[in-house]
């Protein structure tokens, strides 16, 4: 099951999410929808549905913890409504730029690898870096938020440029022209 928007937000109802959580996931949501739009109008095959239901859920496990666990957690959660897979996976892989496997060892997630890899998984987390709270950014301020971190900088640019050589052009200033015209 893929929930439609009004179903992945009664979710966060039933876990208490709060407004802060809900609010920037609807703007995550937002993101992902223009990205996953433009790939669709190039004729290529991205399911918009599980994007808009993992971005809307993405962030659901901060209703039990707010540490990179909240990822996995979340991602617990919406397996156990019976959320398709889809939507599971990109959940639980959008923490960071993804999480290696040693990496999640040495944080004490489950021994797998976290990295975003399906078009769908990659969308929902960049989307998610482009969102500070409930607002849309440069995708910069995420870069400077990593480096002051210490958090892998380079996989972080690789999600970028990877979605740009697949739509063709910048992600980002795709996202930031085509929100400032519905303004």
């Amino acid at each position: 099951m893929i929930p439609s928007e009004g179903e992945a937000l009664a979710l966060h109802k039933k876990y208490r999410s709060n407004e802060r959580i809900v609010a920037h996931c609807k703007t995550v949501a937002e993101v992902a929808m223009v990205i996953s739009s433009e790939f669709e109008g190039q004729g290529k095959k991205v399911d918009s549905k599980a994007v808009l239901a993992a971005a809307l859920l993405h962030d659901i496990g901060r209703s039990r913890i707010q540490t990179v666990r909240h990822g996995f957690e979340g991602s617990e959660i919406v397996r156990e409504e019976g959320v398709d897979q889809k939507v599971v996976e990109a959940v639980k892989r959008h923490v960071g730029a993804g999480i290696s496997s040693p990496e999640a060892k040495a944080l004490g997630l489950p021994d797998m690898d976290f990295i975003p890899r399906t078009l769908e998984e990659r969308i929902v987390c960049f989307a998610d870096k482009m969102v500070d709270s409930d607002v849309v950014r440069p995708f910069n301020g995420e870069v400077q938020r990593f480096i002051k971190k210490g958090h892998d900088v380079a996989r972080l640019l690789e999600l970028k440029k990877g979605l740009a050589e697949e739509l063709g052009f910048d992600p980002e200033k795709l996202v930031l022209r085509k929100l400032n015209q519905q303004q």
